[in-house]
């Protein structure tokens, strides 16, 4: 997403492509940023033990395997 963001800039705004690459990473590191916590700590959640847990295992496998 990053890289279509900065080349879009780039053919659009007329952004050299160093100004571009900049750019895309200040306005979209947050965001990817946070999907990829959301996804860590849901499956760091999932390992936990408790009421339910038996539930998770079935979808902790192929996070945990990659």
């Amino acid at each position: 997403m990053m890289i279509d963001f900065a080349l879009e800039a780039e053919r659009t705004s007329g952004k050299s492509p160093e100004e571009a690459i900049y750019q895309a990473c200040i306005l979209r590191f947050r965001p990817i940023m946070m999907t990829t916590m959301a996804a860590l700590l849901a499956g760091c959640a999932a390992l936990g033990r408790g009421t339910g847990s038996e539930l998770h295992v079935h979808w902790v496998s192929p996070l945990s395997e990659g």
